[in-house]
């Protein structure tokens, strides 16, 4: 009787075991569960911010998009890395954010286990193509300020390898998750997706320092490198002239430390929680703790379009033309932009030229519009935008 009584107990504490072990079975190839205990005001604090950042992060670049498709004298090459910078954003608001914003409203994940590996992978995809497009858009300005005599504002080819080269190089470090090299999943309180942080496998721990370094530190390094070299060349020209230079100057400083604080801002908090949740102690970051750098990422959709796009000159007023309902050639004048494309580029993107006033463009040197172009540098010292308009009457004005 003994031995029956304890063959029951066994077979009872057996099935217990396997009912439990089923409950984690199912419970790892379901959705994503809420291991924080996160309450129901905490998941509508979460919803309402996703919400804000969705309907503003759609709505600017939704705009930036518009305004990129109806004025043709925006589409330059630096431009194009702009517009990258914009569609990845975009991307980020249609396939990513939404998701999330539903789980927090629900509290809970609402599309499957494969439905959380494709929003951990698109969210990586298109950040990390922002992210290198940021750091390829410091290059380009500074190679272009740097090398400026040797500048084409009519060669699209460096600017398309740029573009696709952006894609490509997220493509290579998106897709290894998927085949192993660490993996998708939960993130936070469950109403979210990712890289698999926590994991503490020798693959895990050398994708998430490869991630770090690759797509967070070196372009915010290359970031660094491009505008401080950008901030030298402009101090340079100050030395020459202490009013106006000085004022470029000052503009120019103050832009990049917003840039790079932005930056710093959006992601290197999610680059912390990553590396602790890695290398520190269990449970070191919690659940609740690591939605914020969650929802500071994905602020970067709104905040991208504002710095880059809305706030470059080129764009401001061709918005304020949209808004103001102007068509883009005023009747009785053609508007040509052609003959100082390339000064309009750099000013559209606040970065002045340097030395301009010695350079002329080719197409006017000779001719009593180029010599005004540089009467007026030479006298001012200043940068000087001029717009050629070409009325329908007999003659020509120049302005």
């Amino acid at each position: 009787m003994v031995v029956q009584h304890w063959d029951l107990n066994f077979s009872t504490s057996d099935s217990s075991i396997l009912n439990k072990s089923a409950n984690v079975s199912l419970r790892d190839s379901s959705a994503p569960q809420d291991p924080s205990g996160l309450s129901r005001t905490g998941h509508t604090v979460v919803a309402v911010f996703l919400g804000f950042i969705l309907i503003l992060g759609f709505l600017s670049n939704f705009l930036v998009l518009l305004i990129f498709a109806r004025f043709q004298a925006l589409r330059t090459p630096i431009n194009l890395i702009l517009l990258n910078i914009s569609v990845s954003d975009m991307l980020v608001c249609i396939f990513g954010t939404p998701f999330s914003f539903a789980a927090s409203l629900y509290g809970r994940w609402l599309i499957g286990h494969h439905g959380c590996k494709w929003y951990g992978f698109a969210n990586a995809l298109f950040g990390i193509v922002s992210l290198v497009s940021l750091s390829t858009l410091s290059y380009e300005r500074y190679s272009t300020v740097l090398c400026a005599a040797k500048a084409d504002a009519s060669d699209y080819r460096k600017a398309w390898l740029f573009i696709g080269g952006s894609w490509l190089y997220s493509l290579a470090w998106t897709v290894p998750p998927l085949l192993g090299w660490s993996g998708y999943g939960p993130e936070g309180p469950g109403t979210t997706c990712s890289v698999q942080w926590e994991q503490r496998s020798a693959g895990s721990i050398s994708y998430v320092v490869c991630l770090f370094v690759f797509c967070l530190l070196l372009p915010l390094l290359l970031m660094v490198f491009c505008y401080g070299r950008i901030i030298v060349v402009i101090r340079g020209t100050a030395k020459i002239n202490q009013t106006s230079a000085q004022r470029r100057e000052n503009h120019i400083l103050v832009m990049v430390v917003f840039m790079v604080s932005c930056y710093l801002l959006c992601w290197m908090p999610y680059g912390v929680m990553a590396l602790a949740a890695t290398f520190g102690k269990k449970d070191l970051v919690t659940p609740v703790a690591s939605i914020v750098p969650s929802i500071l990422a994905k602020s970067s959709t709104v905040i991208n379009p504002i710095i880059y796009v809305l706030f470059n000159n080129q764009f401001y007023r061709c918005f304020v033309a949209l808004v103001k309902c102007r068509a883009e050639h005023q009747s009785g004048h053609t508007l040509n932009t052609q003959p100082s494309s390339r000064v309009e580029e750099h000013l559209g993107n606040g970065l002045p030229l340097p030395l301009l006033g010695t350079i002329t463009p080719p197409e006017l040197s000779g001719t009593p519009f180029g010599t005004q172009i540089g009467a007026l540098q030479q006298e001012s010292g200043t940068l000087v935008l001029v717009v050629h308009y070409t009325p329908r009457g007999a003659g020509h004005q120049s302005q």
